[in-house]
Protein backbone atom coordinates (compact mmCIF):
# COMPACT_ATOMS: atom_id res chain seq x y z
CA UNK A 1 0.00 0.00 0.00
CA UNK A 2 1.36 3.29 -0.90
CA UNK A 3 1.11 5.51 1.84
CA UNK A 4 1.54 8.82 -0.40
CA UNK A 5 -1.91 7.47 -2.15
CA UNK A 6 -3.69 7.36 1.31
CA UNK A 7 -2.22 10.69 2.42
CA UNK A 8 -3.23 12.07 -1.30
CA UNK A 9 -6.59 10.87 -0.95
CA UNK A 10 -6.88 12.76 3.10
CA UNK A 11 -5.65 15.57 1.64
CA UNK A 12 -7.64 16.19 -1.61
CA UNK A 13 -10.69 15.85 0.18
CA UNK A 14 -9.76 18.29 3.22
CA UNK A 15 -8.43 21.35 0.68
CA UNK A 16 -11.78 20.64 -1.49
CA UNK A 17 -14.46 20.47 1.41
CA UNK A 18 -12.30 23.22 3.15
CA UNK A 19 -12.53 25.60 0.42
CA UNK A 20 -16.16 24.76 -0.85
CA UNK A 21 -17.89 24.92 2.21
CA UNK A 22 -17.29 28.94 2.00
CA UNK A 23 -17.95 29.24 -1.82
CA UNK A 24 -21.81 27.33 -0.67
CA UNK A 25 -22.49 28.99 1.99
CA UNK A 26 -21.92 32.53 -0.03
CA UNK A 27 -23.93 31.60 -2.52
CA UNK A 28 -26.33 29.04 -2.15
CA UNK A 29 -26.80 29.34 1.86
CA UNK A 30 -30.04 30.81 1.59
CA UNK A 31 -31.56 27.87 -0.23
CA UNK A 32 -30.27 25.31 2.20
CA UNK A 33 -31.40 26.51 5.52
CA UNK A 34 -32.52 24.30 8.86
CA UNK A 35 -35.00 26.75 10.75
CA UNK A 36 -35.72 26.43 14.71
CA UNK A 37 -38.69 25.08 15.80
CA UNK A 38 -40.39 21.80 17.17
CA UNK A 39 -37.60 20.33 18.78
CA UNK A 40 -35.07 22.13 17.46
CA UNK A 41 -33.95 25.36 19.44
CA UNK A 42 -30.81 26.76 17.65
CA UNK A 43 -30.92 30.28 17.78
CA UNK A 44 -31.84 31.45 13.91
CA UNK A 45 -32.15 29.33 10.53
CA UNK A 46 -28.66 27.99 9.84
CA UNK A 47 -27.15 26.67 6.08
CA UNK A 48 -27.55 22.87 5.82
CA UNK A 49 -24.55 22.62 3.51
CA UNK A 50 -22.19 19.90 5.38
CA UNK A 51 -23.26 16.90 3.23
CA UNK A 52 -22.64 19.25 -0.63
CA UNK A 53 -18.85 19.85 1.16
CA UNK A 54 -18.32 16.48 1.98
CA UNK A 55 -19.71 14.83 -1.04
CA UNK A 56 -17.47 17.19 -3.09
CA UNK A 57 -14.59 16.90 -1.04
CA UNK A 58 -15.13 12.76 -0.99
CA UNK A 59 -15.98 12.68 -5.23
CA UNK A 60 -12.68 15.06 -6.20
CA UNK A 61 -10.13 13.11 -3.51
CA UNK A 62 -11.21 9.73 -5.57
CA UNK A 63 -11.46 11.55 -9.04
CA UNK A 64 -7.99 12.40 -7.99
CA UNK A 65 -6.44 9.20 -6.56
CA UNK A 66 -7.74 7.35 -10.23
CA UNK A 67 -6.06 9.84 -12.04
CA UNK A 68 -2.97 9.57 -10.08
CA UNK A 69 -2.42 5.76 -9.36
CA UNK A 70 -2.69 2.55 -10.94
CA UNK A 71 -5.23 0.47 -9.07
CA UNK A 72 -5.53 -2.83 -8.77
CA UNK A 73 -8.01 -5.36 -10.30
CA UNK A 74 -11.26 -4.96 -8.83
CA UNK A 75 -10.87 -1.25 -7.41
CA UNK A 76 -11.90 0.63 -9.75
CA UNK A 77 -15.07 -1.31 -10.09
CA UNK A 78 -15.66 -1.05 -6.21
CA UNK A 79 -15.52 2.53 -6.12
CA UNK A 80 -18.07 3.11 -9.07
CA UNK A 81 -20.41 1.35 -6.60
CA UNK A 82 -19.92 3.70 -3.71
CA UNK A 83 -19.96 6.51 -5.98
CA UNK A 84 -23.06 5.91 -7.82
CA UNK A 85 -24.99 4.81 -4.42
CA UNK A 86 -23.37 7.54 -2.82
CA UNK A 87 -25.21 10.20 -5.44
CA UNK A 88 -28.25 8.69 -5.01
CA UNK A 89 -28.22 9.36 -0.94
CA UNK A 90 -26.77 12.40 -1.36
CA UNK A 91 -29.72 13.58 -4.08
CA UNK A 92 -32.23 12.17 -1.75
CA UNK A 93 -30.89 14.08 1.73
CA UNK A 94 -31.00 17.04 -0.27
CA UNK A 95 -34.46 16.96 -1.66
CA UNK A 96 -34.63 16.31 1.94
CA UNK A 97 -33.56 19.47 3.28
CA UNK A 98 -34.99 21.61 0.20
CA UNK A 99 -38.34 20.46 1.27
CA UNK A 100 -37.98 20.86 5.58
CA UNK A 101 -40.14 20.79 7.10
CA UNK A 102 -41.88 18.76 5.84
CA UNK A 103 -39.25 16.39 3.74
CA UNK A 104 -39.32 13.62 1.69
CA UNK A 105 -42.68 11.40 2.49
CA UNK A 106 -40.80 7.88 4.40
CA UNK A 107 -41.72 5.53 0.96
CA UNK A 108 -39.77 7.72 -1.38
CA UNK A 109 -36.87 7.40 1.04
CA UNK A 110 -36.62 3.94 1.52
CA UNK A 111 -37.31 3.33 -2.48
CA UNK A 112 -34.09 5.21 -2.79
CA UNK A 113 -32.06 4.26 0.00
CA UNK A 114 -33.31 0.34 -1.44
CA UNK A 115 -32.00 2.00 -4.93
CA UNK A 116 -28.31 3.02 -3.39
CA UNK A 117 -27.97 -0.15 -1.86
CA UNK A 118 -28.94 -2.58 -5.13
CA UNK A 119 -25.98 -0.39 -6.94
CA UNK A 120 -23.40 -1.68 -3.98
CA UNK A 121 -24.71 -5.37 -4.64
CA UNK A 122 -24.24 -4.94 -8.59
CA UNK A 123 -20.79 -3.30 -8.16
CA UNK A 124 -20.14 -6.90 -5.60
CA UNK A 125 -20.39 -4.81 -2.10
CA UNK A 126 -22.58 -6.78 -0.08
CA UNK A 127 -22.77 -9.03 2.83
CA UNK A 128 -19.36 -11.93 2.80
CA UNK A 129 -20.00 -14.27 5.32
CA UNK A 130 -23.22 -15.38 3.56
CA UNK A 131 -22.88 -16.99 0.18
CA UNK A 132 -26.28 -17.25 -0.40
CA UNK A 133 -28.09 -14.96 -2.76
CA UNK A 134 -31.57 -14.57 -1.61
CA UNK A 135 -30.21 -14.32 2.32
CA UNK A 136 -27.13 -12.21 1.82
CA UNK A 137 -29.46 -9.46 -0.39
CA UNK A 138 -31.80 -8.99 2.13
CA UNK A 139 -29.18 -8.57 5.02
CA UNK A 140 -27.42 -5.99 3.07
CA UNK A 141 -30.17 -3.93 2.70
CA UNK A 142 -30.78 -4.04 6.15
CA UNK A 143 -27.58 -3.09 7.38
CA UNK A 144 -27.02 -0.23 4.23
CA UNK A 145 -30.73 1.21 4.90
CA UNK A 146 -30.12 0.99 9.01
CA UNK A 147 -27.01 2.58 9.03
CA UNK A 148 -27.76 5.40 6.70
CA UNK A 149 -31.10 6.11 9.11
CA UNK A 150 -29.21 5.37 12.10
CA UNK A 151 -26.45 7.90 11.47
CA UNK A 152 -29.14 10.51 10.55
CA UNK A 153 -31.03 9.99 13.65
CA UNK A 154 -27.50 10.70 15.06
CA UNK A 155 -27.46 14.50 13.99
CA UNK A 156 -28.72 15.45 16.66
CA UNK A 157 -25.72 17.59 18.65
CA UNK A 158 -23.28 19.68 16.75
CA UNK A 159 -20.22 17.50 15.62
CA UNK A 160 -21.51 14.06 17.38
CA UNK A 161 -22.64 12.62 13.80
CA UNK A 162 -19.39 13.85 12.27
CA UNK A 163 -16.77 12.73 15.01
CA UNK A 164 -18.90 9.22 15.28
CA UNK A 165 -18.08 8.88 11.20
CA UNK A 166 -14.47 9.69 11.71
CA UNK A 167 -13.77 7.27 14.30
CA UNK A 168 -15.69 4.85 12.15
CA UNK A 169 -13.59 5.38 8.91
CA UNK A 170 -10.01 5.84 10.45
CA UNK A 171 -10.81 2.26 12.31
CA UNK A 172 -11.96 1.21 8.89
CA UNK A 173 -8.78 2.31 7.52
CA UNK A 174 -6.50 0.56 10.15
CA UNK A 175 -8.86 -2.76 9.77
CA UNK A 176 -8.72 -2.49 5.99
CA UNK A 177 -4.56 -1.84 5.48
CA UNK A 178 -3.71 -5.68 5.06
CA UNK A 179 -6.86 -6.77 2.93
CA UNK A 180 -7.19 -7.15 -0.49
CA UNK A 181 -9.79 -4.83 -1.00
CA UNK A 182 -8.16 -1.56 -0.71
CA UNK A 183 -10.44 0.62 -2.10
CA UNK A 184 -11.60 0.79 1.72
CA UNK A 185 -8.62 2.63 2.48
CA UNK A 186 -9.09 4.91 -0.42
CA UNK A 187 -13.02 6.09 0.25
CA UNK A 188 -12.08 5.95 4.04
CA UNK A 189 -9.50 8.24 4.17
CA UNK A 190 -11.67 10.67 1.76
CA UNK A 191 -14.15 10.34 4.06
CA UNK A 192 -12.00 10.97 7.28
CA UNK A 193 -10.29 14.47 5.52
CA UNK A 194 -13.64 16.03 4.16
CA UNK A 195 -15.18 15.49 7.54
CA UNK A 196 -12.19 16.91 9.35
CA UNK A 197 -12.56 19.77 7.19
CA UNK A 198 -16.59 20.23 8.21
CA UNK A 199 -15.92 19.77 11.59
CA UNK A 200 -14.92 23.51 12.66
CA UNK A 201 -17.60 24.69 10.24
CA UNK A 202 -20.28 22.82 12.83
CA UNK A 203 -18.99 23.98 15.56
CA UNK A 204 -18.07 27.65 14.56
CA UNK A 205 -20.40 30.76 16.15
CA UNK A 206 -19.90 32.93 13.23
CA UNK A 207 -20.20 30.56 10.44
CA UNK A 208 -22.08 27.81 11.64
CA UNK A 209 -22.98 25.51 9.02
CA UNK A 210 -25.55 21.84 9.91
CA UNK A 211 -24.47 18.58 8.10
CA UNK A 212 -28.17 17.98 6.86
CA UNK A 213 -29.74 15.15 6.11
CA UNK A 214 -27.56 15.30 2.56
CA UNK A 215 -24.70 14.67 4.86
CA UNK A 216 -25.60 12.30 7.80
CA UNK A 217 -27.48 10.53 5.31
CA UNK A 218 -24.78 10.39 3.25
CA UNK A 219 -21.87 9.38 6.29
CA UNK A 220 -24.44 6.43 6.89
CA UNK A 221 -24.64 4.72 3.70
CA UNK A 222 -20.49 5.19 3.04
CA UNK A 223 -19.75 4.18 6.41
CA UNK A 224 -22.18 1.14 5.88
CA UNK A 225 -20.95 0.39 2.47
CA UNK A 226 -17.22 0.44 3.53
CA UNK A 227 -17.50 -2.20 6.54
CA UNK A 228 -18.99 -4.65 4.06
CA UNK A 229 -15.83 -3.73 1.57
CA UNK A 230 -13.20 -5.18 3.60
CA UNK A 231 -12.00 -8.65 4.89
CA UNK A 232 -12.35 -9.56 9.07
CA UNK A 233 -11.48 -13.22 9.31
CA UNK A 234 -7.96 -13.32 7.80
CA UNK A 235 -7.14 -14.66 11.78
CA UNK A 236 -10.61 -15.41 12.86
CA UNK A 237 -13.31 -17.19 11.96
CA UNK A 238 -15.62 -15.11 13.56
CA UNK A 239 -14.14 -11.49 12.66
CA UNK A 240 -17.10 -10.97 10.26
CA UNK A 241 -18.97 -9.53 13.50
CA UNK A 242 -16.68 -6.43 13.70
CA UNK A 243 -18.48 -4.27 12.42
CA UNK A 244 -20.75 -4.15 14.91
CA UNK A 245 -18.31 -2.82 16.99
CA UNK A 246 -17.07 -0.31 14.95
CA UNK A 247 -20.73 1.26 14.27
CA UNK A 248 -21.44 0.09 17.66
CA UNK A 249 -21.96 3.34 19.07
CA UNK A 250 -24.75 4.74 16.05
CA UNK A 251 -26.34 1.17 16.64
CA UNK A 252 -27.05 1.23 20.53
CA UNK A 253 -28.20 4.61 19.75
CA UNK A 254 -31.11 3.69 17.27
CA UNK A 255 -31.95 0.73 20.01
CA UNK A 256 -32.26 3.15 23.17
CA UNK A 257 -34.18 5.62 21.50
CA UNK A 258 -36.46 2.86 20.09
CA UNK A 259 -36.71 1.74 23.68
CA UNK A 260 -37.52 4.80 25.36
CA UNK A 261 -40.36 5.52 23.03
CA UNK A 262 -42.17 2.38 23.15
CA UNK A 263 -42.25 2.23 26.75
CA UNK A 264 -43.77 6.05 26.95
CA UNK A 265 -45.80 4.72 24.15
CA UNK A 266 -44.78 7.11 21.71
CA UNK A 267 -43.93 5.86 18.08
CA UNK A 268 -40.56 4.87 17.53
CA UNK A 269 -40.32 6.26 14.13
CA UNK A 270 -41.22 9.61 14.75
CA UNK A 271 -38.93 12.32 16.03
CA UNK A 272 -38.34 13.01 20.01
CA UNK A 273 -36.24 13.94 22.14
CA UNK A 274 -35.03 10.43 23.37
CA UNK A 275 -31.74 10.33 22.60
CA UNK A 276 -29.03 9.37 25.00
CA UNK A 277 -26.57 12.18 24.11
CA UNK A 278 -29.61 14.75 24.77
CA UNK A 279 -30.31 13.56 27.74
CA UNK A 280 -27.00 13.61 29.34
CA UNK A 281 -27.21 17.09 28.24
CA UNK A 282 -30.28 17.45 30.50
CA UNK A 283 -27.87 16.40 33.60
CA UNK A 284 -26.01 19.03 33.25
CA UNK A 285 -23.77 18.03 30.82
CA UNK A 286 -22.12 20.47 27.67
CA UNK A 287 -22.40 19.64 24.15
CA UNK A 288 -18.68 19.43 23.66
CA UNK A 289 -18.31 17.03 26.51
CA UNK A 290 -21.03 15.03 25.54
CA UNK A 291 -19.19 14.35 22.05
CA UNK A 292 -16.27 13.76 23.34
CA UNK A 293 -17.72 10.96 25.70
CA UNK A 294 -19.03 9.62 22.69
CA UNK A 295 -16.12 9.20 20.42
CA UNK A 296 -14.36 8.25 23.26
CA UNK A 297 -16.89 5.61 23.36
CA UNK A 298 -16.22 4.97 19.65
CA UNK A 299 -12.58 4.74 20.03
CA UNK A 300 -12.78 2.44 22.07
CA UNK A 301 -15.36 0.52 20.06
CA UNK A 302 -13.19 0.18 17.19
CA UNK A 303 -10.73 -0.97 19.05
CA UNK A 304 -12.45 -4.01 20.56
CA UNK A 305 -13.58 -4.32 16.84
CA UNK A 306 -10.05 -4.73 15.38
CA UNK A 307 -9.73 -6.64 18.48
CA UNK A 308 -12.36 -8.99 17.35
CA UNK A 309 -10.84 -9.66 13.86
CA UNK A 310 -7.59 -11.61 15.77
CA UNK A 311 -9.26 -13.32 18.79
CA UNK A 312 -10.55 -16.78 19.34
CA UNK A 313 -13.94 -17.85 19.39
CA UNK A 314 -14.08 -17.61 22.94
CA UNK A 315 -12.64 -14.36 23.28
CA UNK A 316 -14.94 -12.50 21.00
CA UNK A 317 -18.06 -14.15 22.87
CA UNK A 318 -16.31 -12.28 26.04
CA UNK A 319 -15.42 -9.25 24.05
CA UNK A 320 -19.48 -9.18 22.87
CA UNK A 321 -21.08 -9.96 26.17
CA UNK A 322 -19.02 -7.59 27.68
CA UNK A 323 -20.00 -4.70 25.37
CA UNK A 324 -23.58 -5.78 25.81
CA UNK A 325 -23.76 -6.03 29.52
CA UNK A 326 -21.87 -2.06 29.39
CA UNK A 327 -24.82 -1.11 26.70
CA UNK A 328 -27.81 -2.46 28.92
CA UNK A 329 -26.46 -0.57 32.34
CA UNK A 330 -25.89 2.65 30.41
CA UNK A 331 -29.25 2.35 28.89
CA UNK A 332 -31.15 1.91 32.03
CA UNK A 333 -29.29 4.53 33.74
CA UNK A 334 -30.39 6.73 30.96
CA UNK A 335 -33.85 5.99 30.86
CA UNK A 336 -34.10 6.49 34.28
CA UNK A 337 -33.76 9.88 33.24
CA UNK A 338 -36.18 12.35 32.07
CA UNK A 339 -37.03 13.84 28.44
CA UNK A 340 -34.81 16.37 27.01
CA UNK A 341 -34.61 19.17 23.94
CA UNK A 342 -32.86 19.22 20.96
CA UNK A 343 -29.50 21.71 20.31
Amino acid sequence: MNVFVLFLAFAVAWVVTRLSLPVLARYTGKYLLDAPGGLKHHAAAVPVLGGCGIFIGMTAALVCIRLTTNFPSGTLHSLRGIIWGGLIIFTMGLLDDLRKPQGLPVWIKLLLQGLATACLIYYGILVRFIEIPWISFPITFLWVVGLTNAFNLLDILDGLCTTQAMVCTLGLAVIALPSEFIYVNFAALALLGAGAAFLPFNFSVSHKLFLGDSGSNLLGFLIAALCLGTGYSQTSSWGFLAPLLIVAVPLADVAFVSVARVLQGKNPLKGSDDHAALRLKKTGWSSGRVVGVFAAVAVGCNLLGLAVTRCTPLEVSAIFLGVALGAVWTGYILLKRGGCHAR
